[in-house]
């Protein structure tokens, strides 16, 4: 693993898994919150099980929450080196003939979506671990019905949260634009189907972001 980091292509490869396995679990969650907007009792009982399936939780939980801080250093990693590795400057840099604006950005777009990531876990990550394993209480109850629905909805009351959800859902689809064929192009992924690969990344970095607010703003409206 070391080996494998210490490398240029080895950094990139890694940070290419873990985009990946992070899409992976984004449309997981998307697919779970969108439930709230068609049926509550289904959120409800899905996000229960989530919450205390032992699996989910001692397995699953520790894996998301390790690939979450290996991409966020890795790419910061990433960032720095290819600062330092530029050693030709030139007076006058057109960065747009070579790039697009999102990849010279991503260590911006990054750091807002990071940012949000820590707002997400004030929200939800921190107050149901202290549910679960504080205070012990396990039910996923409160006055006789599930919880997690309220609970969601809740935090959507605040416009100026729903706001900065929006926001960080816009920085994340200009990160996911540039990151997800770049991720594809790290594994070794750029063949004939590429032309596929990009429109379906496209459909992917725009609709998954626009689904999220589509959730957070049903919530703030209703």
């Amino acid at each position: 693993m070391n080996g494998m980091l210490s490398s240029s292509i080895g950094r990139k490869f890694a940070m290419a898994i873990s985009a990946l396995f992070l899409m992976v679990f984004l449309l997981q969650h998307f697919a779970i919150n969108i439930l709230s907007v068609f049926s509550p009792n289904a959120f409800n009982e899905v996000s229960h099980f989530m919450g205390t399936f032992w699996i989910v939780q001692y397995a699953l939980q520790p894996v998301l929450i390790f690939g979450v801080v290996f991409h966020f250093v890795m790419g910061f990693v990433l960032e720095i080196k290819n600062n330092r590795s530029r050693q030709i400057k030139y007076v006058k840099n057109n960065g747009g003939a070579n790039s697009s604006w999102m990849s010279r950005n991503m260590i911006w777009s990054g750091m807002a979506i990071l940012a949000f990531v820590v707002l997400h876990f004030i929200d939800f990550w921190i107050p149901e671990i202290n549910i679960k394993y504080i205070q012990g209480d396990m039910s996923g109850m409160h006055n006789g019905e599930y919880r997690y629905f309220e609970e969601l909805v809740e935090k959507f009351h605040n416009p100026y949260r729903v706001a900065a959800y929006c926001v960080a859902f816009v920085f994340l689809a200009l990160h996911l634009l540039h990151g997800f064929n770049s991720a594809f192009q790290s594994i070794g992924a750029n063949n004939k189907y590429i032309k596929g690969l990009k429109a379906g990344s496209k459909i992917y970095a725009i609709g998954i972001p626009l689904g999220f607010i589509f959730i957070a703003l049903f919530h703030h409206l209703k």
